[in-house]
């Protein structure tokens, strides 16, 4: 099965208050984990990722995806395209909050391939990795790369996203809080 990513102009970042369906997305590396009273499921996806987060009830999802997938409105929280640097905040019913940084980053071609070996040398002894094929454009393919830190009260997920075709790295940092 060919693995290659979109366009890195075509992301966008959303927050759910609820799941979604599996079966829009393509999993191509996932892992679940479970600390105290929640827990949660970590994909790598064809354009980035989700993180599928649960609480007494509460369930918060969080997609990095291309723009063309076609996904819900309903409980939608947060949308973002791709582009520059945000960080926003929302508490939920129950007190549970949600914190995220996202950066979009493009860089000489020279600190982005050093940059990606980097991730793909960390990625082989902790997190979870995924390595997609090559474009065809330039010979080594994307990567994700997530990092998953669990704590009794906090969930903080980073993910790292290369788009060689663009120089472009996509940085994520959340962190999910039980009050």
């Amino acid at each position: 099965m060919l693995s290659v990513r979109p366009k890195v102009t075509e992301l966008i970042f959303q927050l759910y208050g609820r799941p979604l369906h599996p079966e829009l997305f393509e999993v191509y590396s996932s892992r679940t984990v479970s600390r105290g009273n929640y827990e949660a499921r970590v994909d790598i996806t064809s354009a980035g990722h989700i993180v599928t987060w649960r609480y007494h009830g509460l369930i918060l999802t969080e997609v990095a995806t291309s723009a063309h997938t076609p996904l819900p409105q309903k409980r939608r929280l947060l949308r973002y395209r791709l582009d520059g640097e945000r960080n926003d905040r929302v508490r939920t019913r129950g007190g549970a909050n949600y914190l995220v940084g996202v950066q979009l980053e493009q860089v000489p071609p020279e600190v982005f391939w050093n940059y990606q070996n980097e991730l793909f040398h960390d990625g082989e002894t902790e997190g979870l990795l995924y390595r997609f094929d090559s474009s065809g454009r330039v010979a080594l393919g994307a990567l994700s790369y997530i990092n998953i830190e669990t704590r009794i009260r906090t969930l903080r997920v980073q993910a790292f996203h290369t788009f060689p075709d663009d120089c472009a790295i996509v940085k994520t940092q959340s962190v999910f809080e039980i009050p």
